[in-house]
């Protein structure tokens, strides 16, 4: 690494010396002297030194020795300027004169201070977690406290404010809607969002974000906003890491281990990360029929395993240009099976069982330049990713005293890919006003082969198998879907007295082509479809602080919610013997318009921060609920457009430290929304029904919910702390069902042991009570009552330690947007 920084100091004191006009001619000079780290008071090694003339151009240079010293020959004669820089320390420069007698100069000890502006913080994990309201987004930075609550990222975002994720599908919603987009690092990612929330380690995270109103910088997708997961990184000089690893049962072991290393040198900053997640789970549940007393029962296993690698160099090419480079491989493969069977009085049982086979590799490649204009605050940035997604699925189906279908075997082989190209400009125009401006693309293309055995019937299609006919529920389908997007985008912001704002727009062309031949008892079918749209989305942004104490926002945006793969793909995403599920090729996207409000007071031993919000939907997509042609006791959902929504709510949350060994951490939210669907009904009883007796209908329902959660923190010694938190997730009414209320305990401990707590052990034990349960019942399109059950009453220990002894540190890699405004650069 030496040799290597040495030989590019030497090709520039090479390129500096091939133009004789701008040197005079050099005597037997030098310049030496040694460099210190003022706060450490030890030697700085490998410093870049360099020799300027009175115009400023670069003459000479060389980089300080393991010692801090440095030697500078073959100087000039002449008034120099001797720079002394260093990433993440403050550049220091003298004037120096060579000649009159005084060729060889010692400067003598030279002390650097730390660029505190310059430096992102340093990885030190906080005592408890704090929550901070900011122009645009809602940080939270995870403490000793909240990463007891959990294992992995999707474990402690149920403790998080106006998140809550789903334990069966592991999808996510942000204020009850899953129309949310995750990013870790600012990154979307190829990984499915449940397999890659399972896979981060809980102690690497270093804050989340609730971007629930994005700026025009972002990508608009996503009703409800963003969650950007940021994590922790490391540029310390030297060897460093840091390793994890824990265990949670209550049914079955599930075991997860990291290992995060870097190595930083000179202008080389290498680093790697390995983590997995490898264990069993189970789910099991029923579904009640009222109306023929039926109990339809549900039961399954997963052993899955997941591997996630990254590597990735910073090259520092000098304090104004930065590359870098990362990969990401991910390799999972789930193993599943279970059964589903119905139980009709005086009936034998019948009964469906099924095995699966899943294995997925998902591949990322990202590039990142960054340069950095002599003005002060102005940077341009230009990022290219690609990412890549290959999966192939088996699954068998066997059923027992149930005549029809038979048993079948499906394959479905899933690949898509996605290139990203960003271009960011920020120029801060003056000291309180600031410009951005950006371009991206991102062309996206999946396809998706599925056969089966036998001949196919689509059961949304007034159609039945002939006598004799092996039939399954969705034909032979290869289905190719495309969307390209280009965008353009525009914000302004500028603070005065006790006033800021900030106003943008981003206009976007999409282009969408989605192509489904099928194979189906008429033939050879193909479904296309074509959608191109142009579209802008505004946002504004104004913050009034009256004092330190109080700060108040308001915020309007216009985003959208493209139609996601699942909910386009025809192909069947799963079925039970008595429900399947299906995309709608034909979907057009919804808008939402937002508008916020927010208020943060400052207390003596805390905040507190309020907010309401209002959401206007148009062209919302929601689930359709149909029934069977083929069977008129079994059900189809899908997806399709309906008419304008709202939806509003209010939010409440406070951090609050009553005494030095408390820290509590509170949120209150409520929301409402009315959601519209269709569905059908039968005419006559179903004993005689025919699929002509079905009518269609709409359907609405109002919802009112609201959630809470406190988390209190007990700081035992320097060492222990503990740990109890508690939510409360009020009842939900949707389309299909209502959803009983929910109610959970968890408590753990923390302890950190040898030197500078180097080492941490954890304990916690989630759902004391056992209380966690899906419960519901509803009347559409039959009356029924169920309950879903998985592994909530867990407990889990985990051991952490950091390792290596760098003292020095140094600027992170380039983040393609600050932190205060936009997403991070890259882990995912």
């Amino acid at each position: 690494m030496k040799k290597i920084t040495q030989l590019c100091v030497l090709l520039l004191s090479v390129l500096a010396y091939a133009n004789p006009t701008e040197i005079v001619a050099a005597r037997d000079s030098s310049v030496s002297g040694r460099v210190i780290d003022a706060s450490l008071n030890q030697p700085l090694p490998y410093v870049n030194i360099i020799i300027k003339d009175s115009d400023n151009k670069t003459i000479t240079g060389g980089i300080t020795q393991d010692d801090g010293t440095f030697e500078i020959e073959n100087i000039p004669e002449g008034i120099v300027t001797l720079s002394i820089q260093y990433i993440g320390f403050k550049t220091t420069s003298k004037s120096i004169t060579i000649g009159k007698g005084n060729y060889n100069i010692n400067v003598g000890d030279i002390y650097l201070e730390e660029d505190i502006a310059s430096l992102d913080e340093v990885t030190i994990v906080a005592e408890v977690t704090t929550i901070q309201q900011k122009v645009d987004r809602k940080v939270i930075t995870i403490g000793k406290d909240l990463t007891t609550a959990g294992p992995t990222a999707s474990d402690i975002m149920n403790n998080l404010p106006s998140v809550n994720v789903d334990q069966q599908t592991g999808n996510i919603s942000l204020r009850g809607n899953e129309n949310v987009r995750v990013m870790v690092d600012g990154k979307l990612s190829n990984v499915p969002i449940a397999q890659l929330l399972r896979q981060i380690p809980s102690t690497s995270i270093k804050q989340i974000e609730l971007i629930t109103n994005p700026s025009a910088k972002y990508n608009p997708e996503g009703m409800s906003g963003i969650i950007n997961i940021i994590l922790h990184k490391n540029t310390t000089i030297g060897f460093n890491g840091n390793i994890n690893v824990g265990l949670t049962k209550e049914i079955f072991a599930k075991f997860n281990s990291s290992i995060d290393m870097n190595y930083r040198n000179g202008k080389f900053n290498f680093y790697g990360n390995y983590g997995n997640n490898i264990g069993k789970y189970a789910n099991y549940g029923f579904i009640e029929r009222l109306d023929d007393e039926s109990i339809q029962s549900f039961d399954s296993r997963n052993n899955n395993k997941s591997h996630l690698y990254k590597l990735g160099v910073d090259y520092y090419i000098n304090d104004n240009n930065t590359v870098s480079f990362f990969t990401n491989q991910n390799l999972f493969n789930g193993i599943g099976d279970g059964s589903t069977g119905i139980q009709y009085i005086d009936q034998p049982l019948q009964l469906q069982n099924f095995d699966n086979d899943i294995d997925n590799v998902v591949s990322q490649y990202n590039g990142i330049f960054n340069h950095k204009f002599k003005k002060e605050g102005e940077k341009i940035d230009l990022e290219v990713d690609y990412s890549e997604f290959s999966q192939d699925e088996i699954a068998n189906f066997r059923f027992t005293n149930i005549p029809f279908p038979p048993n079948y075997v499906d394959f479905v082989d899933t690949n898509r890919n996605q290139t990203v190209v960003n271009l960011d400009y920020t120029n801060p125009l003056d000291d309180n006003t600031k410009l951005e401006i950006g371009a991206e693309a991102r062309l996206f293309e999946t396809n998706i082969d599925y056969n089966s055995t036998g001949l196919s019937v689509n059961p949304l299609q007034d159609e039945t198998p002939n006598n004799g006919d092996e039939f399954i529920s969705t034909p032979n389908t290869d289905f190719t879907y495309k969307r390209d997007i280009y965008s353009l985008y525009v914000t302004y912001g500028k603070t005065f007295d006790k006033w800021s704002y900030q106003v943008g727009a981003r206009a976007e062309t999409v282009a969408e082509d989605a192509s489904a031949l099928s194979q189906s008892v008429n033939g050879l079918e193909n479904d296309p479809f074509e959608n191109d749209y142009f579209q802008v989305y505004p946002s504004a942004f104004v913050t009034y602080t009256p004092g330190e104490k109080n700060t108040y926002q308001m915020s309007v945006s216009r985003r959208v919610d493209r139609p996601g793969l699942q909910q386009v793909n025809p192909i069947r995403e799963w079925s039970t013997p008595l429900i399947s599920s299906f995309g709608n090729t034909n979907l057009e996207p919804q808008f939402t318009n937002s508008v916020e409000f927010n208020y943060t007071r400052k207390l003596e031993k805390g905040t507190i921060t309020g907010g309401v919000f209002f959401r206007l939907v148009e062209d919302e997509i929601n689930r359709a609920v149909f029934i069977d042609r083929l069977d008129i006791n079994k059900s189809i959902l899908t997806f399709d457009n309906f008419e304008n929504t709202t939806a509003f709510g209010l939010e409440l949350s406070s951090n609050y430290r009553p005494t030095k060994w408390w820290n509590l951490n509170t949120s209150f939210d409520l929301f409402a929304r009315k959601q519209k669907g269709i569905t059908e009904i039968l005419t006559q009883p179903i004993e005689i029904a025919t699929p002509n007796d079905i009518e269609r209908t709409s359907i609405e329902a109002d919802n009112l919910v609201y959630n809470f959660r406190l988390f209190n923190n007990f700081k035992v010694t320097k060492q222990l702390n503990l740990s109890l938190f508690t939510m409360y997730r009020g009842e939900e009414k949707g389309l299909q069902f209502t959803r009983n209320p929910m109610f959970m305990v968890n408590t753990g401990l923390r302890y950190s042991f040898l030197e500078d707590n180097r080492a941490t052990f954890s304990f916690n034990y989630s759902d004391i009570l056992n209380t966690m349960k899906f419960e519901f019942e509803g009347d559409r399109p039959y009356p029924q009552a169920g309950e879903f059950n998985w592994e909530s009453n867990t407990w889990n220990i985990a051991l952490s330690y950091r390792f290596g002894g760098g003292k020095y540190r140094a600027l992170q890699r380039k983040n393609r947007d600050d932190n205060e405004k936009s997403g991070s650069g890259g882990f995912m």
